[in-house]
């Protein structure tokens, strides 16, 4: 499926795609791969208060704000969702979600099932697929090959990923489950629903 498949741009709905799943799941090499082969789809940068890791570009990455910057924009209800992982907080600002989608963006927004749970109420037209590992090896493997975290909190990562697919089963939010085992035809099925969900005309 190429780009050309959700057809003229100037036509295009808005619409705020929503990609969740654990860690090592591959949410982001996905969210990387529809943001090179979709036309018109543009990443969706999230604030945190976690440090910055090799190879994070500030405004890009994320936007990386104080515990204490955050609360306030937290305050002045700046954020579509907010969640905690880990001990460090994640949200998406508002703002440049709603006029993306005026101007007919197909937005890409990685978040977790917190997150997720909050879309779907506030904006239940969102397209929301949640990305699973093929088996629990697999992610282990996966997190383990990153060598970007302490061993505290890999194992943090992996007592998580169990209870996130859980949540994200009993929430009732995610309409699309889709397992991660070959990346290619994952991200061409993650397309497909796209294409399916009305992100076109």
């Amino acid at each position: 499926m190429s780009s050309s498949d959700f057809g003229d741009t100037s036509l295009r709905k808005g619409k705020l795609v929503v990609i969740s799943g654990p860690s090592g799941a591959g949410k982001t090499s996905i969210c990387n791969a529809l943001l090179d082969q979709v036309e018109n789809a543009y990443w969706s940068v999230s604030v945190t208060t976690r440090p910055m890791r090799r190879g994070d570009v500030e405004g890009k990455s994320y936007q990386f704000v104080s515990d204490e910057e955050f609360l306030a924009r937290k305050s002045r209800d700046e954020f579509l969702e907010s969640a905690e992982y880990i001990g460090h907080q994640y949200a998406t600002p508002k703002q440049p979600i709603e006029q993306a989608i005026a101007d007919g963006k197909i937005i890409i927004l990685e978040i977790d099932v917190q997150g997720g749970i909050q879309i779907a109420a506030k904006m239940p037209e969102s397209v929301r697929i949640f990305v699973m590992p093929p088996n629990s090896d697999s992610l282990r493997a996966r997190l383990e090959g990153r060598r970007s975290e302490a061993a505290d909190v890999l194992a943090k990562r992996l007592a998580n990923a169990d209870g996130e697919i859980a949540a994200a089963c009993d929430s009732n939010c995610y309409p699309h489950f889709v397992v991660n085992d070959i990346l290619e035809d994952t991200i061409e099925q993650v397309k497909s629903i796209i294409l399916k969900e009305g992100a076109c005309a």
